[in-house]
């Protein structure tokens, strides 16, 4: 009896013992994270982000296309509405495309490297390895890991990582505000490592002419054919004569309208004078007449903050129409649809939107916000309203409020 005692303990300790070797702690994960990020190569993901910052969930589509050292491809898309727009990075820069309306802004930026993208996997991996303090569960077959949120958004405090035990692709990403509020929820549902692209995957005109659906081989091998792709497709994109293809000359002239426009036109102060009024309804007397497109108001407004006025403006040599706000903060937003097909904005930095990017650029008196949608260009200028207030308001108008 003593015997089968004896030995029943012996083969319970053998048990827990190989349990507990089997199990990997949070040190051991991040050892082999460090090194997936070392020798990360190549990636796709496919997913859903949901936005929780506007009064109503905003839904979207992600795809992510990832090549080794500098090139990005991210489509996102509105379902409910059917529009896509690509933050393309390429040896050529960093560009925002409407492939539906073959339209391209151009950005002077070294985007992503110097900012965080909850839908990127190397942000995801950083975010984990950074975090000192990060903490760790297991659950099913994932890991959890929660650490700190490392975003431009400073309202958006931590994040909640999960990763696939078997080869740690991402599955899901919670990124909640310090009241532990749920703002951003990206759900993996694909997710490839080391995919063969397409040589034209990254390259801009490719990506319009293909309605923003250039072929890649989603399986794993090497990737030195692909690196020799993208290194030529910037000499493709260079060598392209098409009207569609960006211009600097073009960029430069708009950019030079809209500062000398910004002066007059997108004043962001509290105290609006009556002049500023007047000359403001003399360029509507010039405006050609306004473009087809539908004026979006905001959904979501600072507390405090109340619709003043809209009218019709000519800004940058487009007509266009300019809102006006006023109260615990002041700020316009001027809505225009651009002739040109390329367009560089004002120097500043990239900023996400979620739904697309933005350039967010600071005056002496006024910081400005630029974004394109569905290829209408807004630009809201304000005196004092805060950055973090600024992207809550862009993002509320893709719910489509018009008056």
């Amino acid at each position: 009896m003593r015997r089968i005692v004896l030995i029943t303990a012996i083969m319970m300790l053998i048990t827990v013992v190989a349990s507990a070797c089997g199990a990997k702690n949070a040190d051991s994960v991040v050892k082999e994270l460090d090194k997936v990020q070392n020798k990360l190569e190549s990636y796709t993901a496919k997913g859903t982000m949901t936005l929780n910052t506007s009064q109503q969930p905003l839904e979207y589509k992600v795809e992510v296309w990832y090549q080794k050292d500098h090139y990005y491809r991210i489509a996102l898309t509105n379902a409910k509405k059917d529009i896509t727009q690509i933050v393309l990075r390429n040896d050529d820069g960093v560009f925002v495309l409407t492939p539906r309306l073959n339209k391209v802004f151009r950005f002077q930026s070294d985007w992503p490297d110097n900012q965080g993208q909850v839908y990127l996997y190397q942000t995801l991996l950083s975010s984990i390895l950074l975090d000192q303090s990060r903490q760790f569960a297991t659950e099913n077959d994932s890991y959890v890991f929660d650490v700190m949120a490392n975003y431009q958004n400073g309202s958006l405090a931590r994040q909640k990582i999960w990763l696939n035990k078997e080869d740690f692709a991402p599955r899901q990403v919670e990124v909640s505000d310090t009241n532990a509020s749920v703002m951003v929820k990206v759900t993996f549902d694909e997710f490839n490592f080391d995919p063969k692209f397409d040589k034209n995957a990254f390259d801009t005109q490719a990506n319009l002419n293909a309605s923003g659906t250039p072929s890649t081989n989603d399986q794993a091998g090497s990737t030195d054919k692909a690196n020799n792709a993208n290194n030529t497709s910037g000499t493709d994109q260079q060598g392209t004569t098409s009207s569609t293809e960006p211009s600097t000359d073009n960029a430069s002239t708009n950019g030079a309208d809209e500062q000398n426009n910004s002066n007059t036109n997108s004043t962001g102060d509290k105290g609006v004078t009556d002049d500023q009024a007047d000359d403001q309804q003399a360029d509507e007397t010039t405006a050609q007449p306004l473009l087809e497109f539908l004026e979006l108001d905001p959904a979501y407004l600072p507390a405090g903050v109340a619709f003043k006025d809209s009218q019709e403006i000519t800004f940058g040599g487009n007509p266009g129409i300019m809102q006006r706000y006023q109260g615990a903060y002041n700020f316009s937003i001027i809505q225009t649809q651009p002739k040109d097909v390329a367009a560089s904005y004002n120097p500043g930095y990239m900023l996400d939107l979620g739904f697309t990017m933005g350039s967010i650029s600071d005056g002496e008196e006024q910081q400005t916000l630029t974004w394109t949608y569905e290829g209408v260009e807004y630009r809201m200028t304000s005196a004092d309203l805060p950055e973090s207030e600024m992207v809550l308001i862009a993002q509320s108008m893709d719910e489509g409020a018009t008056k």
